[in-house]
């Protein structure tokens, strides 16, 4: 095997550079379990050629899905089939910089429906989740610089063995309760009143 040269030398996935190495068909046939495992375990790419020609590559996983215990996600996923059997549950899927978004439609009656969005950052659940909703009027208090809803307060209070994807749902619909009072009020509800 040798490093590709020529005019692909890296490719770019969102800020992650992956070198990849040229494997001929010969060397995969002949060690598939090896090349597999280099892939799976140590991130190794590989370019694959057949009679001179480039045709395929071998990538890791964590190039194109989130950095997030794929056990985690399913348990995340199958707390919401109550939801799923209700026509309610999520959509689920990956953002350009490969994390993991569950997406639900909020209806509010008389009022617009809502969309809601976590996203999962890499390493979850031992970084807390990032929650947004649109459309939302202009000058709402409680959220980040980034948008992201102030549902956690300080990122210490996420309890990665407590919280999960459901519980913090709920903890979205509460901060929609109070966007609903202070739009109505002019006033935040006050802290201390939302779920843990």
């Amino acid at each position: 095997m040798k490093p590709v040269s020529g005019p692909a030398p890296s490719w770019r996935t969102s800020s992650m550079e992956q070198e990849f190495q040229l494997l001929s068909m010969t060397e995969l046939r002949n060690g598939p379990g090896e090349i597999l495992d280099r892939v799976a375990d140590k991130g190794e790419a590989f370019i694959i050629e057949r009679s001179g020609q480039r045709k395929a590559c071998l990538v890791p996983l964590s190039v194109f899905f989130p950095d997030i215990s794929p056990a985690r996600i399913a348990d995340e996923i199958k707390e919401f089939a109550d939801l799923e059997d209700q026509g309610k549950g999520p959509s689920i899927s990956i953002t350009q910089t490969r994390e993991l978004a569950f997406r639900f439609h909020h209806d509010r009656p008389g009022e617009q429906a809502l969309e809601l969005s976590i996203v999962l950052p890499h390493g979850y659940p031992h970084r807390c989740p990032r929650v947004y909703v649109i459309p939302l009027e202009a000058g709402v208090p409680h959220r980040w610089a980034d948008g992201a809803l102030c549902i956690f307060g300080v990122m210490s209070a996420w309890n990665p063995g407590k919280h999960t994807v459901k519980s913090t749902l709920a903890l979205a619909q509460r901060w929609i309760e109070h966007y609903d009072t202070w739009r109505k009020t002019g006033q935040w509800p006050k802290t201390g009143t939302s779920h843990e």
